[in-house]
């Protein structure tokens, strides 16, 4: 009996220490539910991949401290091929291991997600990667997006393409909702211009046959052509043009990469007076190689911005919900991320400068073109400062190695 009790005793110390023992790290659960098969695939894993590099980074550092107990990270990723239904059904699965923060990448995914993260005692922190303007309009009180908005780019490409002179712009974007954002908000500044839209001929990026497309738009004989899906199939869109004898100029949506491009095409000799979005490469941030090298050392693919923006992602996330002392109240950790900030170039690829109340993170919009089979230097544009000495506070913290430049909406607000 004697022995019985020392048993039982013991065993209770055990239970104790494996629940409240200070060397003991808990977990907080990160759901990543996103494209990970189909067209889009390339797409999501990057995205995923970022995640796990930081998650890996701060568990090998010791973690957080919160409420004075150490906690680790933990990556749960289901595939969800860009289906709202399936996205949801992920998320619930996420949310049985109780996890505090959702990525999704897509945002007709994430306008589901929209509808149920702020249920009670369902509340999870939605990080919703995306570049539409409609995300942030919502009101979603738990949302943050980590993505120049694309109705900067669309007016930034469109400008440039006037200053070159062209006038005339067909359009061969991909096919959705994204898309069809795209195509609105470029026609309706392109007209407000003087330009005129020739042809307007969506097409699915999942396929790889664009002459139909391509051949109707060509016969308006354009300057220029908005262009752009997943960068695989964008790629195939620029060569079926050339191949067909186009010689103009091509705008890129933000979500086609130019640099991931120029590798499928083997080069840019295909790709003169291409506009778009910086390619990771030209990032003229410090800490810009070594990350670069890191990643292909670990991954063995390109490093591209979606895999940057999330791995930053993670780091002002954890520091928010350090400051805000707790895992369970996810409003408060919402509330304390202005705190987090900003996140400078010297450590950083990408600056991150802070957040809107809509949800949005503050992230330069870089711009870059190829002339003479040569990426141009980049640009590098501030669209949330709303007075010069909102965009002097940038300057001034900023560890970017070029000038920045003030970006103002001829279009409006944008949040």
């Amino acid at each position: 009996m004697k022995h019985l009790k020392g048993f039982i005793f013991l065993l209770t110390v055990l239970l104790t220490m494996s629940w409240t023992s200070p060397s003991q790290a808990a977990d907080i659960v990160i759901g990543f539910t996103g494209p990970l098969s189909g067209p889009a695939a390339e797409y999501g894993q990057d995205c995923a991949n970022g995640l796990d590099m930081a998650i890996k980074e701060l568990n090998a550092a010791g973690g957080i401290t919160v409420e004075g107990q150490k906690l680790l990270f933990k990556l749960e990723k289901l595939d969800d091929k860009e289906d709202p239904n399936q996205a949801m059904s992920n998320a619930r699965q996420f949310l049985v291991n109780n996890a505090l923060a959702i990525y999704n990448p897509v945002f007709s995914t994430q306008a589901a997600l929209m509808k149920v993260n702020q249920e009670d005692c369902n509340e999870f922190i939605l990080m919703g990667f995306t570049s539409s303007p409609k995300a942030t309009q919502t009101g979603n009180k738990l949302l943050v997006t980590m993505n120049t908005p694309l109705t900067v780019y669309a007016q930034l490409f469109a400008d440039i393409a006037w200053e070159r002179g062209w006038r005339k712009a067909a359009m061969v974007v991909t096919l959705g909702a994204y898309g069809d954002e795209w195509r609105e908000v470029f026609k309706t500044y392109w007209k407000k211009l003087g330009g005129t839209i020739t042809s307007d001929k969506p097409a699915d990026y999942s396929k790889t046959d664009y002459t139909a497309p391509l051949a109707a738009a060509l016969a308006t004989n354009p300057d220029v052509m908005l262009i752009g899906g997943p960068s695989a199939t964008t790629a195939l869109v620029i060569e079926q043009s050339r191949n067909m004898g186009y010689k103009g100029g091509f705008l890129l949506v933000d979500q086609a990469k130019m640099d991931y491009i120029a590798q499928m095409l083997e080069g840019t000799s295909l790709m003169e007076n291409v506009i778009g979005i910086l390619g990771y490469a030209g990032s003229p941030a410090l800490a810009t190689p070594a990350f670069d090298k890191k990643y292909k050392a670990n991954y063995r693919r390109l490093t591209t911005w979606e895999v940057v923006q999330h791995y930053d992602s993670i780091f002002y996330l954890a520091k928010a919900i350090q400051a805000a002392n707790t895992v369970d109240d996810v409003y408060a950790i919402r509330a304390t991320l202005p705190k987090a900030f900003p996140q400078l170039a010297d450590k950083f690829s990408q600056e991150d400068h802070g957040i809107s109340s809509a949800g949005r993170v503050y992230t330069m919009a870089g711009v870059q073109s190829i002339k003479n089979g040569k990426f141009t230097h980049p640009d590098l544009y501030v669209w949330w400062a709303k007075t010069q000495a909102e965009f002097d506070k940038v300057k001034k913290a900023t560890k970017y190695t070029v000038p920045l430049k003030w970006f103002k909406s001829k279009m409006g607000k944008i949040e």
